[in-house]
């Protein structure tokens, strides 16, 4: 039985990741917008690095300006291929600038060519506006490195929360969280 939810969060992940899912890190962001009420999106996990959970974003977007407020999040894993779920909750914080450069350029150019476009969670005016700013913009681009805007980054979200569920046929599913006490990590088995 492992005690440590940093080495069975790395033990599920290469396993997530082997099993060849199309989207191993899609994971369920949820913020606190500025009434209060929880909102969640899902974004791809960036990469699981120094017991930390990142992903990227506008940093101007609904949940650049949520984490802004309050930076509690919940992220939360739905793995249905294998029957895993995990639920983690930490504090958010913005990722460093070079790391931010880092995950821009794993990015697809179109990917980043629809970031330049776009200004992420305002209202859109018309979709055919969209895609002729899109088009209008990578034309202009052709040829060219595209740099990171500075309204684009990061977040590392340290847990103090994972829970790990393990899905039975049967209902009767393994539940585990891990709850962080001051440096130690606290482990329950909680019923289904």
């Amino acid at each position: 039985m492992i005690n440590n939810p940093i080495v069975k969060f790395e033990l599920w992940w290469d396993e997530v990741k082997r099993i060849g899912l199309k989207h191993p890190g899609a994971v369920c962001v949820s913020t606190i917008d500025e009434q209060g009420f929880p909102s969640g999106r899902f974004v791809d996990l960036k990469e699981f690095a120094d017991d930390c959970f990142i992903f990227c974003t506008s940093l101007d977007s609904q949940k650049g300006h949520d984490i802004e407020r309050n930076d509690k999040v919940a992220l939360t894993f739905w793995w249905e291929a294998i029957g895993y779920q995990v639920r983690i909750i930490g504090h958010a914080s913005q990722i460093s600038s070079a790391a931010a450069d880092r995950y821009w350029n794993t990015r697809p150019r179109d990917a980043q060519i629809t970031t330049l476009s776009c200004q992420q969670s305002k209202l859109l005016i018309s979709e055919k506006l969209l895609q002729v700013q899109f088009e209008k913009i990578k034309a202009s681009l052709e040829g060219v490195e595209i740099s990171r805007p500075g309204n684009w980054g990061g977040y590392a979200v340290k847990p103090v929360m994972i829970e790990f569920l393990t899905f039975k046929a049967s209902r009767l599913h393994l539940r585990e969280r891990y709850t962080i006490v001051g440096n130690e990590w606290s482990k329950e088995l909680l019923q289904p």
